[in-house]
């Protein structure tokens, strides 16, 4: 049987080492080593002479498929055949110039005993093959280029891999590197894509009806800031209380008008005409008056026992005694021979010789106590304020406010002037001091549980909402601002306690059917309907995040 032929094409970047592999790895025994231009490994007779050495001791014969010039002599000198295409005879190239070569080539490398090719033949017929070389190809003897274009071509028409009688396509090495890249890419996204459908997009949607109570309870329960722990014999819970000053000021213009011009003076003469009694005594500082005008005496003054005549006219000696107008204005300037009546004393009266002069206007704003009393009472109570500023206090420290504790000090008022002060405007300061107190939810939770130990069945129903954030607090009795009594008012749910955060880690990766199966067993649960999205998700995802739990309470009410 005729011996095949194997046809193995040499890469430019291939070294010495891995086209021996190749040869070594052939089954044929004619093998024909198809060389790209440039072919900088087999330029060296080192190479040349282990290609040789291996060829020889595989048994294999070897044709370089080669039109390189400088290598053809390296291939005489060690015995290698060549020709310039598969289609032509190869031959021993003639070996360099001894004489002009510093190295002698030694030719005991080659291989006396294998059987020399016959020359006159192609390599297609060396290895048993019919010759099917057309003659025009023959004739033309072309050397194969490897230039690492697309498609090799032989006058401007493709070669025809499939015929042998056309050049033998050499393939594209970069084309392979391109295609390996975009594989390695395109798995890349497979995997990418992958993740992103059964890792990323994935989620469930779980909604559970119960089959739930609603029961109403209203415990009476004491908060007090000195207890220290929960007494459920009086229902007394510890408590928090948080103060807050709240300062509110309001303005108000001033309407009040004063005369601050000078005062009118002069002197009166006083007379007593009393039928009984002495002398009389007159202080400094006591009002005479005269057509609603007063004046003031200036000094003390002491009027003679009256003394009448035959006529019972009064005939008492006159005391003069200086007097100043009470109050600024020209309308004290009052004209001579003026009658005074002085207060306390009826029986004493004076008149003026001299007209009483100096007053004069000067007409100012002042501030009235009408203008302070009127900015007081637009003063509006932050009770609301208070209130929602004491909630997120408590709220911030933990614990559940109760508005109805909510109480007040008494307010502290403050005026920028006084009255009668000279201003155009006054401020009033109200501050006022709040107090409120907040419990534990946990120790209003274990107050109702207790409350309502007869009201459910404890082995087939759990509390799942004590319902405090809907709940109600009055106030029954004050104490003090820091123990309260309260009635609380509350609607409890009661039936099945669902730990959605655990009932997430149970249904990772089960199907849609066993995950409803599941929940449905638990007691109060009617109905679960579990949905996946998207269409292609079978199980659940095993994030949690992508898990949504959603309850619906199917309630049935039991008032108490």
């Amino acid at each position: 049987m005729a011996e095949q032929k194997d046809t193995i094409y040499i890469d430019i970047d291939d070294e010495i080492t891995s086209i021996i592999d190749k040869v070594r790895g052939s089954k044929n025994k004619i093998l024909a080593l198809v060389l790209p231009k440039r072919a900088t490994t087999l330029q060296s007779i080192v190479n040349m002479k282990l290609l040789k050495r291996t060829a020889d001791d595989a048994k294999k014969h070897i044709v370089l498929i080669t039109s390189e010039t400088n290598l053809l002599p390296l291939a005489g000198a060690v015995g290698l055949h060549v020709a310039k295409t598969l289609q032509t005879k190869p031959a021993i190239p003639p070996p360099p110039d001894v004489s002009k070569s510093v190295d002698s080539i030694e030719d005991t490398d080659v291989n006396d005993e294998e059987p020399m090719l016959d020359e006159s033949k192609s390599i297609g017929e060396l290895a048993g093959l019919p010759d099917e070389t057309p003659a025009h190809v023959a004739a033309a003897e072309e050397t194969i280029d490897i230039d690492n274009s697309d498609d090799d071509t032989e006058g401007g028409k493709a070669v025809d891999a499939k015929k042998a009688h056309k050049k033998i396509k050499v393939p594209n090495f970069n084309t392979f590197r391109l295609r390996l890249v975009l594989g390695i890419v395109g798995l890349i996204g497979l995997i990418v894509l992958w993740f992103v459908m059964f890792r990323v997009l994935p989620k469930a949607s779980v909604t559970i009806q119960t089959d739930n109570q609603t029961v109403n309870d209203s415990p009476s329960i004491t908060v007090n800031t000195a207890a220290k722990t929960v007494d459920l014999t009086s229902n007394t819970l510890p408590a928090e209380i948080q103060d807050d000053k709240i300062t509110v000021t309001q303005k108000a213009a001033s309407t009040g008008k004063k005369n601050i011009g000078n005062k009118s003076s002069g002197a009166v003469s006083l007379q007593n005409c009393t039928h009984t009694g002495g002398s009389v005594q007159i202080p400094a500082g006591t009002g005479v008056s005269t057509n609603g005008l007063t004046f003031i005496t200036q000094d003390n003054v002491t009027l003679p026992a009256s003394i009448f005549n035959g006529l019972n006219q009064c005939i008492t000696n006159t005391k003069d005694v200086d007097i100043t107008a009470q109050s600024p204005g020209t309308q004290y300037n009052v004209a001579a021979s003026s009658t005074f009546a002085v207060a306390g004393y009826p029986s004493v009266s004076g008149s003026n010789s001299n007209a009483l002069s100096g007053g004069t206007d000067q007409i100012v704003t002042v501030l009235n106590q009408s203008d302070i009393d009127g900015a007081k009472q637009k003063i509006v109570s932050n009770t609301t304020q208070a209130q929602n500023d004491l909630s997120k206090a408590l709220k911030t420290a933990g614990d559940l406010p109760i508005s109805a504790t909510l109480v007040t000090d008494d307010s502290s008022v403050s005026s920028s002037a006084n009255a009668g002060d000279q201003v155009s405007e006054v401020t009033v300061t109200v501050v006022t001091t709040y107090h409120m107190l907040g419990v534990k939810k946990t120790d209003l939770e274990t107050v109702i549980a207790n409350d309502l130990k007869g009201q459910i069945n404890s082995k087939k129903q759990v509390i799942s909402d004590y319902g405090l954030g809907g709940a109600t607090f009055s106030q029954t009795a004050k104490k003090s601002t820091t123990e309260q009594t309260l009635t609380l008012k509350t609607t409890v749910i009661t039936g099945a306690q669902i730990d959605t955060a655990s009932l997430k880690l149970q249904i990772e990766g089960k199907k849609s059917g066993d995950v409803a199966q599941m929940i449905e067993s638990q007691p109060s649960v009617k109905k679960a309907i579990v949905n996946y999205s998207p269409f292609w998700v079978s199980t659940a995802p095993r994030k949690t995040s992508r898990i949504n739990i959603v309850v619906q309470n199917v309630q049935s009410s039991n008032g108490k």
